[in-house]
């Protein structure tokens, strides 16, 4: 038996804002001890990280709103009042995210190369940025949209 607990993909949206119901898995899981090893370095960081940047929030200011919740609909709300950004600021985040790496960040670039190897998917050259990489599994019938840790 499996004892992972996987976050939600990272393509699912909450306030119209792409990552945020995934990074409110992983926060919730680091406060209970249970956040898988291979995503406690990331925590806040990396597509957290872009989220936090759009929203221009801090991370343990975003843990300590989490912490303060019991269920998804009070973070919902506390965003809506408390991140004013429009439409178009939460559609050029989705866009950042799902076409990252950029062409030319050639260390992203190998990093996504390795994932796929590692996933055993390297002959998918339609895979092109990391958040496709995310939802592979569930394409594979490996279980969840992520079934397996990508930090």
């Amino acid at each position: 038996m499996n004892d992972i607990i996987y976050p939600r993909s990272p393509r699912e949206t909450m306030c119209g804002w792409m990552h945020l119901p995934r990074y409110i898995d992983k926060i919730r899981l680091h406060l209970a001890g249970k956040l898988h090893k291979d995503y406690q370095d990331n925590l806040g960081k990396g597509f957290d990280g872009r989220w936090l940047e759009a929203t221009g929030l801090a991370h343990e200011q975003f843990v300590e709103v989490v912490k303060g919740t019991i269920i998804d609909g009070q973070v919902a709300d506390w965003v809506l009042k408390n991140v004013k950004k429009s439409e178009m600021e939460k559609a050029a985040h989705r866009e950042r995210m799902l076409h990252y790496p950029e062409p030319g960040d050639q260390a992203m670039v190998a990093r996504l190369k390795m994932r796929k190897e590692q996933a055993g998917l390297a002959h998918r050259d339609d895979f092109h940025a990391h958040s496709c990489r995310r939802i592979s599994d569930d394409t594979l019938g490996r279980g969840s949209p992520d079934s397996r840790p990508v930090p």
